[in-house]
């Protein structure tokens, strides 16, 4: 099989947001409950087709803990699209949102195309973190995408890699 491009994406946010089993959902099409903590980061492949172009997507999964996070800038260089996670039922999951975004202005000097994905929406009756509070959040950091997810049922996970492959050949394009 031929590609036509090939993508780096990451995934990063604090820790237990959900960011592992976001991509081995995607991945497998399965949840897995009992997945052990990342240790530094994970990197995954796949292919997908969007558009009628076959493309490859490089998947770094970063791990959230404090004790990592000194590695984050070197993984997010050269990165063509991001995912922010947060887990809906953790408002505190959202206190170190101002140290990643920080980092990823300090590495980046141009436009990286980022989802904002609210995690655990299985778990609504827990909801810590309104959705119109994280929207705002979200444009506050000029995310170029909000949606809410569960990696166990399932909902959003393809609509999140499908719309930052999306946003990522629209900026591609737009700088061609």
């Amino acid at each position: 099989m031929s590609y036509t491009s090939t993508f780096k994406i990451v995934i990063f946010g604090d820790s237990q947001t959900g960011k592992t089993t976001l991509t081995h959902r995607f991945l497998t099409n399965l949840f897995k409950e009992d997945i052990t903590m990342t240790l530094g980061v994970d990197f995954h492949l796949k292919a997908l087709e969007i558009d009628e172009e076959m493309i490859k997507l490089q998947i770094w999964d970063f791990a959230g803990e404090e004790r990592f996070r000194f590695l984050f800038p070197s993984y997010i260089r050269g990165a063509n699209g991001a995912i922010f996670m947060y887990d809906i039922t953790n408002y505190g999951s959202l206190a170190h949102v101002d140290d990643w975004f920080e980092i990823i202005e300090k590495e980046i000097n141009y436009k990286l195309p980022i989802v904002f994905v609210g995690s655990k929406t299985d778990l609504v009756h827990f909801k810590e973190v309104s959705t119109k509070k994280a929207m705002n959040l979200a444009l506050t950091k000029n995310a170029d995408g909000f949606i809410e997810c569960s990696s166990k049922t399932g909902e959003n996970i393809h609509k999140i890699f499908d719309l930052l492959t999306k946003l990522i050949l629209k900026n591609r394009n737009n700088q061609d």
